[in-house]
């Protein structure tokens, strides 16, 4: 399997959202692990510096990752994620803490999710030109931070649910994702089924779980995309928290606004 994910010369390969692409002013994309120079467990493009590879291949990666979508890297916006709920009004880039989901409406801010088996959510209203980015595992799916950073865009930007669009990126998909009594039961009973194979166990849909809170905070189904990979059983695309025990390295979801 690393052979065919290493492959030195080969392109960052990232996913560019069907409902994004008609905005030509909007990036908008989730990295898979192809196209980077990491190797063993990270292999091979790794961009989460929370992971054992070296900090000279993520940032290596990052740059080749952000050269093929036409960004300077010093416009990202990061955040050491706490599966918390915290939502931080982005003014500048940077690095920062505590922060599971972005909102900005300014230009030239590209709000970065990294995930690994988790969520990421990529919101955009086009008719205020304002972004959010969104890290949903099931912490903050059950603290329902997708309907928060909604609430959060309308606030600050006047974002009209109606009128935004989402792409739910690749995460874990319910056939993958076992989770004990105490998890499942913080999610409705049509976001989890009973374990085929393990009794008091559950197969949790966080995808699914988002989808509707997406249309309880207004948004029409048209409107939501779902990816349709999953992390844990697509190993030769995504990295995957669970499926390699913790040693692995993240993709990366983004978004940002082109200054005319």
């Amino acid at each position: 399997m690393t052979n065919q994910i290493n492959q030195p010369g080969v392109p960052p390969e990232y996913i560019v959202p069907q409902c994004f692409r008609e905005f030509s002013q909007l990036i908008a994309l989730q990295s898979t692990r192809r196209g980077g120079i990491s190797t063993g467990y990270c292999s091979s493009l790794n961009l989460g510096l929370n992971t054992e590879d070296s900090a000279e291949n993520v940032l290596h990666n990052t740059l080749r990752l952000c050269s093929a979508i036409g960004i300077a890297p010093e416009r990202m916006v990061s955040s050491l994620q706490v599966h918390g709920t915290e939502i931080l009004v982005v003014e500048k880039p940077g690095q920062y803490q505590g922060f599971d989901a972005f909102i900005t409406d300014k230009k030239n801010l590209f709000l970065s999710i990294f995930t690994a088996d988790c969520y990421p959510i990529l919101i955009y209203d086009p008719r205020h030109q304002a972004a959010g980015a969104v890290h949903a595992g099931w912490k903050g799916t059950a603290g329902h931070i997708v309907m928060k950073t909604l609430a959060a865009m309308h606030k600050n930007f006047n974002s009209m649910p109606e009128e935004c669009y989402a792409y739910i990126g690749t995460g874990i998909s319910a056939a993958s994702y076992e989770v004990g009594a105490e998890v499942a039961k913080a999610f409705p009973p049509e976001n989890r089924r009973h374990s085929s194979l393990s009794e008091n166990k559950y197969m949790l849909d966080l995808s699914m779980a988002n989808h509707q809170q997406l249309l309880s905070s207004g948004l029409p189904a048209s409107n939501i995309e779902h990816s349709h990979f999953c992390s844990f059983r697509d190993s030769c695309m995504f990295f995957s928290y669970r499926r390699d025990n913790g040693k692995t390295g993240r993709m990366a979801s983004m978004i940002g606004i082109l200054p005319l």
